[in-house]
């Protein structure tokens, strides 16, 4: 028998990359392949990209880069090494990929690596393949499943695709043109991926998607079914918990799904809804569809729903012709709503988007003050949030052993790790921990030992910042 090759992805940017890069796994596990943590020793490495995040682009040609000299150096030793780019800079710019880095011997849009094995087959007879084509037939009727023993090694937390695409058109966002369009995978293909899950030991399940609440898959009555109808009957599944999803869009956020949150244990309350300004003006330059008006009555459904629910949101700071009273505006609304987190970014243009081609720039140190002022909000809120948990008891997931020697950490309901002194025997279960201190993001407590575990406590939301 052959030894095994070796494997290494590395994987940029959103939850969707780290099922892919799961997936890709997978799908190159019976072509001999086996995952290993660095690049230096493996016969193939795939850079799984994101087209998100600033200087995306670059950032891969800068790590190409430095591959390519790993590759020259194996090849003098006899050692081939193959390097393949995935992912959705692979599909924005493939072309220019082949063009610019002739070390690369594969290019793979996100909806076609399951074709990963011909593709190396193909660079193998020809020297280089490209696929960045959006299949007419679903991706997922042809990966290959995991092992079970690779299901249980990836711990109790897994990420399920459910929706794929977005048909929003945001004028700053590239997804509808990597991704291509709306599209939901059946219920039941979904709860068979779920259930042998749940059978090797994963017991939270989030519900990912470009725009998750998004979803319309058809169901086992042949209906279509929300993800709010989906979320019911995903935990019904024996061994599942928890259920999260992620992310998601104001103008797709139904009653159906806020009403879960009131009426399902099982659905954490901890939703990431991003607004990305408070203005309407740039709301409304952005083609987000919607006000911050609706975005503040959203949250209010929630809040009446569901009162112990928080919230994260993602920001973008210096969209093209932002003032000073637009990004005042921002800050308004985030100092009126509250929030557990958030993520915020400075504005870069994505090639081929139309905001791309907008005058009225913001000056980039406008920008990085608008940031800073930004950011030092967001984390007064995190830290209030979190100083509010000291002193209750929460619900947590335990997850695995943590660094320091005898502690092992968990999640509450709202994604903030938590650390105790405890045997491994609890990583799987669900405890009452009695929340003592915070130190920076993390939380420390102690096991309540007390059957059943109490229900979940409401908390305080973090409390409007004056000043802002």
């Amino acid at each position: 028998m052959s030894a095994p090759r070796k494997l290494h992805i590395k994987s940029y940017g959103c939850q969707m990359n780290v099922y892919d890069a799961q997936r890709m796994v997978d799908t190159l596990a019976p072509e001999g392949f086996v995952e290993t943590a660095s690049a230096d020793d493996a016969d193939l490495v795939i850079l799984n990209t994101c087209h998100i995040r600033e200087k995306a682009s670059e950032k891969v040609f800068s790590e190409l880069g430095r591959l390519r000299v790993m590759k020259e150096d194996a090849a003098r030793e006899g050692h081939d090494v193959r390097i393949a780019v995935a992912g959705c800079v692979a599909q924005a710019e493939g072309a220019e990929i082949m063009r610019r880095a002739p070390t690369v011997d594969v290019v793979v849009g996100p909806q076609s690596y399951h074709n990963l094995p011909q593709l190396l087959e193909q660079a193998a007879r020809e020297g280089r393949a490209l696929d960045t084509e959006f299949p007419v037939e679903d991706k997922f009727k042809f990966l290959k499943a995991p092992s079970n023993r690779a299901i249980r090694a990836r711990g109790v937390s897994s990420f399920v695709t459910v929706q794929e695409g977005c048909d929003k058109f945001c004028t700053f966002c590239v997804v509808p043109y990597t991704r291509g369009a709306e599209a939901s995978r059946p219920v039941e293909h979904i709860a068979e991926e779920v259930r042998r899950l749940a059978d090797n030991g994963v017991r939270e399940i989030t519900l990912i998607g470009q725009n998750v609440n998004a979803y319309h898959g058809e169901g086992p009555d042949g209906r279509v079914w929300s993800l709010g109808r989906l979320a019911h009957h995903l935990a019904a599944i024996p061994g599942i918990v928890r259920l999260r999803y992620s992310t998601s869009h104001p103008r797709d956020m139904d009653d159906s799904l806020i009403e879960a949150h009131r009426d399902l244990p099982a659905l954490m309350p901890f939703v990431h809804l991003p607004v990305q300004s408070g203005s309407d003006r740039i709301l409304a330059a952005m083609n987000r569809r919607h006000r911050a008006d609706d975005y503040r009555r959203i949250i209010a459904r929630f809040r009446d729903a569901c009162p112990d629910i928080a919230f994260s949101s993602d920001f973008i700071v210096g969209f093209p012709g932002e003032t000073e009273t637009d990004f005042a505006a921002t800050l308004a609304l985030v100092g009126e709503i509250g929030y557990a987190s958030a993520y915020s970014f400075k504005y870069s243009p994505r090639p081929g988007t139309p905001a791309a081609d907008m005058g009225d720039a913001v000056p980039p140190a406008v920008m990085d003050e608008r940031l800073a002022r930004l950011q030092h909000l967001i984390d007064s809120q995190q830290a209030a949030f979190n100083a509010a948990m000291v002193g209750r008891t929460v619900d947590v997931l335990f997850e695995r052993p943590a660094r320091n020697p005898g502690q092992i950490v968990g999640r509450t309901p709202y994604l903030q790790p938590l650390h105790v002194m405890a045997s491994p025997d609890i990583v799987g279960q669900v405890l009452p921990v009695a929340v003592m201190r915070h130190e920076s993001y993390s939380l420390f407590g102690d096991i309540v030992a007390a059957t059943p575990p109490p229900a979940r406590v409401a908390t305080a939301q973090p409390q409007p910042a004056t000043g802002a």
